[in-house]
């Protein structure tokens, strides 16, 4: 695969025409860089299609016109049939001044992490999954992420018209059909969640950095073994039967950064726990995550996790609607 000489290399890539089409208001360039028939998962939604991606765009901008897209990193490799494969992390900010899908206009400022898993082949994106920090989203607007799901729900038309979340039954599959690289750092931080989600909490104090910086879901940055060991309990706490699986895994050693992974998983099954999403109500659940990890001489020492709390959340209020 190649690229025009307009980009230095396939990063380069990712990150330009994420600016291009957002901040530059590139969006008819889209023709060209998305594929007419893509499909883009996200955990509250599928969408198929380069309309409708574009459409999104839109509503997006018009409810904050200001947004910036800051690529914090590109984690990559060789794609199936060609082309290539970008876990693409992205610190964005926005100020919240157009009505739109979150409500009312609240001029509040926003700052939330997204992590994007991008499928490449000749300079045309052709398969997508999107998760966006949508409970530090939520929470600063004033919404409490159970809240605004049960919000969102009456807006959308109540529970039999509302946009159905994500789930394996309604995939639509695109043509990407790999599963990342054998990089031993993707291997490591795969057998690290693995055993996590296997109640092995005790993996943590032995393989995370003792001053571990963690990024987590709602905007939550935390430190060391206990934050760490908080987040991943509270999660597994919650769904304590449901399958854990590592669906794409990257690791990657590359000039003046550290060794580092990308992993995209999912967990399915009961709300059957106490845990992070409160009171167990046996509804099904579809989780979409995605993490990225960076290492060092002392272990893991930069975490970053993603899942959205609010398709949780509406998940669980549909399934007792």
């Amino acid at each position: 695969m190649t690229y025009s000489n307009r980009w230095a290399d396939f990063p380069d890539y990712i990150i330009a025409i994420t600016k291009e089409i957002w901040e530059d208001r590139g969006i008819a360039t889209l023709d060209a860089y998305y594929s007419e028939d893509i499909p883009v998962r996200s955990p509250g939604s599928l969408v198929v299609g380069n309309d409708p991606v574009k459409a999104a765009t839109m509503a997006t901008l018009a409810e904050f016109p200001d947004r910036t897209l800051f690529g914090e990193d590109v984690i990559w490799c060789e794609g199936s049939n060609g082309g290539h494969l970008s876990s693409h992390r992205i610190v964005t900010t926005a100020t919240h001044s157009g009505d739109g899908m979150y409500g009312k206009a609240t001029g509040r400022k926003l700052k939330y992490r997204i992590i994007a898993d991008c499928h490449a082949n000749g300079q045309t994106i052709n398969d997508e999954w999107l998760i966006r920090d949508q409970g530090a989203v939520v929470r600063q607007m004033g919404w409490d992420p159970k809240d605004f799901a049960a919000d969102l729900i009456l807006r959308e038309g109540g529970p039999e018209a509302c946009v159905k979340p994500f789930t394996p039954a309604i995939d639509r599959p695109g043509p990407y059909t790999g599963t990342g690289n054998d990089n031993e750092w993707g291997a490591k931080y795969a057998d690290i969640l693995t055993r996590i989600m296997n109640t092995d909490f005790a993996v943590i104090s032995q393989e995370y950095d003792r001053a571990v910086h963690l990024e987590y879901p709602g905007g939550v940055t935390g430190h060391s073994h206990i934050d760490a060991d908080r987040f991943w309990m509270g999660l597994r706490a919650s769904f304590p039967t449901a399958t854990f699986k590592i669906e794409h895994q990257i690791g990657r050693e590359d000039p003046m950064m550290p060794p580092r992974a990308a992993l995209r998983w999912s967990l399915h099954g009961t709300h059957s726990g106490w845990g992070a999403f409160g009171t167990p109500t046996g509804a099904e659940v579809y989780i979409m995550g995605a993490c990225h990890a960076e290492f060092g001489p002392w272990g893991l020492r930069r975490e970053y996790a993603l899942f959205d709390e609010t398709a949780i959340w509406k998940q669980i209020l549909l399934a007792d609607a």
